[in-house]
């Protein structure tokens, strides 16, 4: 018996993702459309806040996936802390948990999803590889969408439209000048800028990752931390009395930038949704 497609949009918790919900709604009907969230239990109460108000404003009941672990347990059952090269955190709360979910839309309820991102023509690599490693599922390959590449081809603002036509006020980290709101600000795939930023703007958020690693560190008895400097490990410790106390006093931005060459670059996304 053939399936019948369902719309599944990848509900981040972002201006993005809530703005390609909303049009796969407006396009494809309630009655085939599904809101869907894997929750790492790190995000900010805030983004659920957020989210929940878009639910309402385009009549959708989210459906919710977790694991039941945070990314901090996920490092302890793997023995590996995640960093900006490797989250296996990503793997086991998002990805995992969103092949389970979509072979279960198939198994039990005879429905082919059709995955929805809300990644922009600025991030085409990832919906590159997003495509790539669905088209490669090793079960059945699954479709992928991208409307904020392939469907809205004039430049809009998206925030202004969900805060100003919505009604809706976007998640305060935005206002603290993060470019998403993964896991609060502690997304292990951060690199140099990233972890500079969140220091300077919320500072107990940084130190709550620092204590997270140092306490991986003494645990295992590891040398190992989220960034690296000269190939070798550099933890948010060091960062933080080397460079970012420093900052306030002495902008040295020459000796960030040459950090920021190694590792900056990386952006602080999921891997795959």
């Amino acid at each position: 018996m053939e399936r019948k497609p369902v719309h599944v949009s990848m509900f981040s918790g972002g201006a993005s993702s809530a703005y390609v919900a909303y049009n796969m709604v407006q396009t494809h009907g309630k009655e085939n459309t599904i809101l869907f969230f894997t929750n790492t239990l790190w995000e900010d109460e805030d983004n659920y806040r957020f989210m929940d108000e878009v639910a309402e404003y385009i009549g959708l009941e989210i459906t919710e996936r977790m694991d039941g672990r945070t990314p901090e347990e996920v490092f302890y059952d793997s023995r590996f802390l995640g960093n900006s090269r490797l989250a296996k955190c990503s793997e086991e709360l998002k990805v995992y948990q969103t092949i389970v979910f979509l072979e279960e839309l198939r198994d039990v309820h005879n429905l082919e999803p059709i995955l929805y991102f809300g990644i922009g023509p600025h991030e085409k690599h990832r919906a590159d590889n997003l495509k790539d490693f669905y088209e490669h599922n090793p079960i059945e390959p699954i479709e992928t969408r991208f409307p904020m590449i392939d469907t809205f081809k004039s430049d809009f603002d998206i925030k202004s439209i969900i805060e100003n036509e919505w009604g809706i006020k976007l998640p305060r980290m935005y206002d603290l000048g993060f470019s998403h709101a993964n896991c609060a600000g502690r997304c292990v795939r951060g690199g140099y800028e990233h972890y500079k930023h969140l220091y300077q703007v919320w500072p107990h958020q940084y130190l709550k990752q620092e204590e997270m690693e140092e306490r991986f560190r003494k645990h295992f008895e590891k040398n190992v931390s989220i960034l690296k400097k000269d190939g070798k490990p550099y933890t948010l410790k060091e960062y933080r009395e080397q460079i970012l106390e420093k900052l306030n006093q002495d902008e040295k931005h020459i000796e960030l930038r040459e950090l920021v060459k190694e590792d900056g670059h990386i952006p602080c996304v999921c891997t795959f949704s």
